[in-house]
């Protein structure tokens, strides 16, 4: 595993270049996000999101959610009607990952029934990641499936001694509680995983 490091509010360009590099080439680079560490993969490549499930030991019908650069490639992933859009603005960059009808056919594990997830993080070499790439990029802890997920690069080191291309070492993501999911069904919400923002605090942003 090839270590490069980052400074985590003005990302490193040639740091950033080399981890886009890799995906493009199919390859699995581990980042920091503003909850946790993930892996990333360019999710357009069945081969590349195949590796990502078989490294993490994951069920195949367990989707990944995305990660946007911004709101405008976020789109690019699938289809916001307004009550989406207004919960991207009042909660982007952040941890609410939102669930929308996917704008195209992609692997299985990332859209299992005809949607997908995506977020804009609040964390500068996530999004500058997804922006070199040009695309968004997968969103999963970067640990085996059912193991503590990691909050720094050292954790990421432990956790794969192999498999992992590149680490993108841009020092401690804050921890906590992974990223709220919600989609919207019909007239209203449902909230699919509790996390870092609270349900009530979304209900509250759509009134």
């Amino acid at each position: 595993m090839r270590r490069v490091v980052s400074d985590p509010v003005v990302p490193g360009e040639a740091a950033i270049a080399e981890a886009a590099a890799v995906l493009r080439r199919g390859g699995v680079v581990a980042f920091p996000t503003d909850t946790l560490y993930g892996l990333a993969v360019d999710p357009r490549r069945d081969e590349a999101v195949g590796r990502l499930f078989a490294l993490k030991g994951r069920d195949a019908g367990a989707a990944i959610a995305l990660i946007a650069a911004d709101a405008s490639q976020a789109e690019g992933a699938g289809r916001f009607g307004p009550v989406e859009r207004r919960l991207a603005a009042a909660f982007w960059p952040g941890p609410l990952t939102i669930v929308v009808p996917a704008a195209a056919a992609r692997s299985p594990p990332l859209s299992t029934r005809g949607t997908v997830g995506v977020r804009v993080p609040a964390h500068a070499v996530a999004r500058a990641l997804a922006g070199a790439l040009g695309a968004c990029i997968t969103a999963t802890s970067a640990n085996r499936s059912g193991a503590v997920a990691p909050v720094t690069a050292a954790d990421v080191s432990e956790a794969f001694t192999d498999g992992v291309d590149l680490l993108l070492d841009a020092g401690p993501a804050p921890g906590g509680a992974p990223s709220t999911i919600v989609e919207v069904v019909g007239s209203g919400l449902t909230l699919h995983r509790a996390g870092a923002i609270a349900w009530e605090r979304v209900l509250e942003s759509v009134g």
